[in-house]
């Protein structure tokens, strides 16, 4: 099975070469090539017994080709073919290159649901099958039935791919082993594995192909999930983490930070994890919550909860304008407390990066936010028990798992020499409740994983692979706040739409709110390019928004000067906000309720729902 795939009969060197592109080496790899669908010729008709509206075959032999232009630039392709003195026509819409597909005297097979027209039957873009020798023609009916069609790359035809897998399957299908033991086959109703792969190749009929598409699709899914629950054993047996116990004293002192009452959906997500932080095994948990659903508030609560316990806690954003904003709700939460805490960036100088890496070495800073600045070689931390990443769709896989090291393996420490309060007042430490950290006096391991906590308001495919499939637990926020109000998304298309929505900005601001007008790019690729910052910005403060206060933010303005934009619009001293995506996460101002995005079709709908997101912030 591991033979390279040049030496399978009718593969070779050249064609071995092509078949890598789709990650093709060897016998193995072409027997489990999946068929994407198949081309089922099985109802093979003359064409006087041609049904209206079913799913039936013809042969025949072209006879003639054209191409008509139709209004507005369009065409329309037309093959006829001669089925035994009768004829049949295909046709394509719009597809012009169609016409030099075909040739005088091809014998060719339609596929589809025919219609009457113009006294024959026509097939509507029909399905084709290729028939390569007069042999073949003769003996139509054995010479198709249902042929699968495969993923391709350029230099291999569909009929080529077709007889390199069914030489693969006649020298090596009954050498695959199959992992599934006899009882289990049964039970389930699947195939032996060497028969599904028959099947998957050269099947007798549609449904024989479907199960056993399932059937080989079903062990990868199956060999992946056993590798994620392997993976988890070892996690739970081999890696070990500080536990983090949040008693009733220290929940009330966290919640009292908060000017607000958590909903039942963020009540519900804190003792799910107050369970997991207990525990000496590291917690992998994802926070699914929509935008504005208090994803932050919950962060911040497991992040105290470890610093109460006397650990390290970091949050890790991937951007320095999210990171920021992160910075100044632990800033304003804890003004009057004794945490210590560090804001780490890529551009700090160098003394006092130098300063800050030295008290979170030494366990003096208790909580850091920051960018993936956090997780570089030089960040070691004393005795990090939380780990924060927030929009964990933004980051890689290397990037999340960098914390699996991050503590210091040389440390023979006391946890109960890092204890430090989270209260708002001056009262001393000794003075919290000392069953909060169970493990205070003993000497602690070295090398302890961090519990991890994911965070995102994007549920993205890898997400639900990795919860779906067992690598995280999930916690899902599914109220928002008291007051929050619903979205409203309209698509303006004509001038007069772009004008009464530019009249409605404008009013909006007369009202005392503001509002972004999001690009996709910064510089323009012409002098009038309506999709450019720079431009769009120009002309606002000349046109729709003269006299109303426009500013500029966008990733290449110097640091200082995105700050400076970014506090005067929070502090409404800037109506308008025109930028980049630079404002999809983090940007927290509950004033700002109208977005304009420009040429919307640039963006992902990842990024429109996170753009979107910035305008619910408040009541």
């Amino acid at each position: 099975l591991q033979t390279p795939v040049q030496f399978v009969a009718g593969v070779g060197p050249q064609r071995a070469a092509l078949l890598a592109k789709l990650g093709i080496q060897t016998a193995l790899d072409l027997l489990l090539h999946v068929p994407h669908s198949v081309n089922d010729f099985t109802d093979m008709r003359p064409a006087t017994g041609l049904e209206k509206d079913v799913e039936q075959s013809v042969h025949g032999r072209v006879v003639d080709r054209d191409i008509r232009n139709l209004s507005k630039g369009r065409t329309l392709v037309g093959i006829l073919l001669d089925c035994e003195g009768h004829f049949v026509r295909g046709t394509w819409f719009n597809q012009p290159w169609m016409l030099k597909k075909f040739r005088d005297d091809d014998h060719v097979i339609f596929s589809g649901k025919p219609k009457r027209a113009s006294g024959r039957w026509e097939f509507a873009n029909p399905r084709i099958h290729w028939i390569s020798t007069e042999d073949e023609a003769t003996d139509i009916e054995n010479t198709v039935g249902v042929l699968p069609r495969y993923p391709l790359t350029e230099g291999i035809k569909m009929d080529e791919m077709r007889r390199m897998t069914k030489s693969v399957v006649d020298g090596f299908a009954d050498l695959v082993p199959d992992p599934l033991p006899e009882y289990y086959r049964t039970h389930h109703k699947l195939p032996h594995l060497p028969t599904a792969l028959h099947w998957l190749h050269s099947p007798e009929s549609k449904e024989q192909f479907e199960i056993a598409r399932h059937r080989v699709i079903l062990d990868d899914l199956f060999e992946f999930q056993l590798g994620l629950a392997l993976r988890r054993r070892i996690w739970g047996t081999n890696s070990k983490a500080y536990p983090v116990v949040v008693t009733a004293k220290i929940d009330a002192r966290i919640r009292r930070l908060f000017e607000f009452r958590f909903t039942n959906g963020q009540d519900q997500t804190v003792k799910e994890l107050v369970v997991d932080l207990a525990k000496d095994q590291p917690m992998h948990r994802l926070l699914q919550a929509d935008v504005g659903a208090g994803k932050t508030a919950i962060a911040v609560y497991a992040m105290l909860s470890a610093v109460a316990a006397g650990y390290q806690a970091v949050l890790m954003a991937p951007t320095e304008v999210l990171a920021t904003q992160h910075w100044q709700t632990f800033e304003h939460l804890l003004r009057q407390s004794r945490v210590k805490r560090g804001f780490l960036v890529g551009g700090l100088p160098a003394a006092e990066r130098r300063q800050l890496l030295a008290d979170i070495a030494s366990g003096e800073c208790q909580l850091v936010v920051g960018t993936q600045a956090v997780i570089q070689d030089t960040v070691r931390f004393l005795n990090l028990a939380l780990a924060v990443i927030d929009e964990q769709h933004r980051f890689g896989v290397r990037q999340r798992a960098a914390f699996g090291s991050v503590n210091d393996e040389s440390t023979g420490h006391t946890s109960a020499e890092n204890e430090h309060s989270v209260d708002t007042d001056s009262s001393p430490a000794a003075q919290r409740d000392p069953a909060a950290n169970p493990d205070a006096g003993r000497p602690v391991a070295s090398q302890r994983q961090p519990h991890v906590l994911v965070m995102t308001a994007t549920p993205i495919p890898r997400s639900l692979c990795l919860t779906r499939f067992g690598d995280l637990d999930i916690s899902t926020i599914r109220d928002l706040p008291p007051g929050r109000q619903n979205v409203v998304t309209s698509r303006v298309q004509t001038a007069d739409q772009q004008d009464r929505a530019w009249e409605f900005v404008r009013q909006q601001i007369a009202k005392g709110r503001q509002a972004y007008v999001v690009c996709p790019r910064v510089e323009g690729q012409s002098d009038d390019d309506d999709a450019a910052a720079e431009t769009v910005f120009q002309n606002l403060r000349q046109t729709q928004l003269a006299g109303i206060t426009v500013d500029l933010l966008h990733g290449r303005m110097a640091r200082d000067t995105r700050h400076d934009v970014m506090d005067r619009f929070r502090n409404d001293e800037i109506s308008v906000l025109v930028s980049t995506t630079v404002i999809e996460v983090g940007v927290d101002v509950p004033n700002a309720t109208i977005m304009i995005v420009q040429q919307a079709e640039r963006f992902g709908l990842a990024q429109l729902h996170q753009l979107r997101g910035r305008i619910c912030r408040g009541s």
